[in-house]
């Protein structure tokens, strides 16, 4: 079980942690190229949000040109890509089902035809009493 005394102790080692200037350029490249995003960095290597983001402002090829940089959890295009495929799984699995039900029902409609038997159930129909006899043929 965790104690107050270590996690005093984790929270000391990981303010005595240093990266080097070049580890830090290559994750602010990476987070502009999109390879990588910024909460992943900050959870891979357990640095804060503002620690990275002084990576940004500091190493940023960006920000040098005058530019800015909108850091995003995830680049919109990529949603919308991975969004998109969704709805063509989505619509091949509704294709595949449609095409089952479309089996199923002319099967039914062949038995009905050729046994002369209706399998149907008829909707709105009055539920029958269970001795062959519905209120239909009564009347």
């Amino acid at each position: 079980m965790a104690t107050i005394e270590k996690f005093k102790q984790s929270t000391k080692a990981r303010q005595m942690r240093y990266f080097s200037e070049e580890f830090k350029k290559q994750k602010v490249r990476e987070i502009e190229k999109n390879l990588c995003r910024f909460n992943d960095v900050c959870k891979e290597y357990e640095v804060s949000r503002t620690a990275v983001y002084r990576w940004i402002y500091k190493y940023s090829s960006m920000r040098k040109k005058g530019e800015k940089q909108v850091v995003e959890s995830e680049s919109d295009t990529k949603k919308i890509l991975a969004l998109r495929e969704r709805v063509k799984e989505l619509e091949r699995i509704i294709g595949q089902k449609q095409l089952l039900i479309d089996f199923q029902e002319k099967v039914i409609e062949v038995a009905e035809q050729e046994y002369k038997v209706d399998i149907k159930k008829k909707f709105g129909g009055k539920p029958s009493s269970g001795t062959g006899i519905t209120v239909d043929s009564i009347g």
